[in-house]
């Protein structure tokens, strides 16, 4: 498979659908973590009031939240999550080699420690696949879950009728892959995809230097468990009101009708789930359409 083709599988479902068919001004305050479970995450929080946590995709910085997070401070406190391994945050020792389901269990702890009630949880990509997990495996600690441009399970996206099984053998392919680069590849990799991630030129080169930054182990790790985890089982165990915001761009080369349907089959089995599609964007959504994403946000959390 192509590398760009890859990257976008990891990155967003609907950039590899495409391609297989063709800081903030305020201070933050980061929030010692003692517990080894919590070693898998890092958070800084800004600004007071109701809660919400905002986690990264695969590879990303805490500062692809940097826009939204400047809104939102103002009438809610923030939590920004990075997990270890990705961007600045310094990668731990993982013999398991699990990066999910363990920082969704990081996460947990997180807000049982704080003392944090019912805060809301917005992920985007693989941050959207652990706010997925964190409200169906923790549903008492969850009051609003919104995903961004991530689906419950990627690999349906290659295969339609694919499990967890017959994922297992393409997901150990690609993290072979992934751990066999050259410095030079990795660079070109990420420029790559990137371009077909971000439609905003403007904001590739943070995003390029977050994914060259990041464990090269710790990514691969995550695209294997990412690809062979399958939550669509999970979805009815959520009691939460979930809301998902997928992009849409021309430029995908497949109808808006196909990607609404796409979404829709996948978090079938959901109960209380409500769609939003952004236009004229890329997987970063909250780079390339910050006021429409934001205000789909503000909406959000004002129901």
């Amino acid at each position: 498979m192509h590398t760009a083709n890859i990257r976008a599988m990891i990155g967003g479902a609907l950039l590899l659908m495409s391609a297989l068919v063709s800081a903030s001004a305020a201070p933050a305050l980061s929030i010692p973590l003692e517990h080894p479970k919590s070693q898998r995450i890092s958070v800084q929080t800004q600004g007071s009031g109701t809660d919400v946590i905002l986690i990264p995709g695969l590879a990303s910085s805490r500062e692809v939240w940097a826009g939204l997070a400047s809104n939102l401070r103002m009438s809610h406190r923030v939590h920004l999550v990075e997990l270890a391994g990705f961007a600045s945050t310094p990668a731990i020792p993982n013999p398991e080699g699990k990066v999910i389901a363990p920082a969704v269990d990081a996460i947990a702890e997180y807000i049982h420690t704080q003392h944090i009630k019912a805060p809301v949880i917005i992920g985007h990509s693989l941050g959207g696949e652990i706010a997925l997990m964190l409200g169906a495996r923790h549903p008492d600690q969850v009051g609003r879950l919104m995903v961004v441009d991530a689906l419950p399970f990627y690999t349906l996206i290659i295969d339609p009728a694919a499990t967890s099984e017959t994922a297992a053998p393409h997901a150990t392919a690609m993290r072979d892959w992934q751990l066999a680069q050259s410095p030079e590849q990795n660079v070109e990799f990420q420029q790559t995809s990137i371009a077909r991630l971000a439609k905003t030129e403007a904001v590739r080169p943070a995003l390029v230097a977050a994914g060259i930054n990041s464990d090269r182990k710790t990514v691969a790790d995550a695209v294997y468990e990412l690809m062979i985890t399958d939550l669509r089982p999970e979805l009815s165990r959520i009691r939460a009101p979930i809301e998902i915001v997928y992009a849409y761009d021309p430029l995908f080369g497949i109808p808006a009708a196909s990607v609404d349907a796409m979404y829709r089959q996948a978090y079938d089995s959901a109960t209380d789930i409500h769609f939003t599609r952004i236009d004229d964007s890329f997987h970063f959504v909250m780079l390339d359409q910050p006021e429409r994403f934001s205000s789909t946000v503000e909406s959000f959390l004002n129901k």
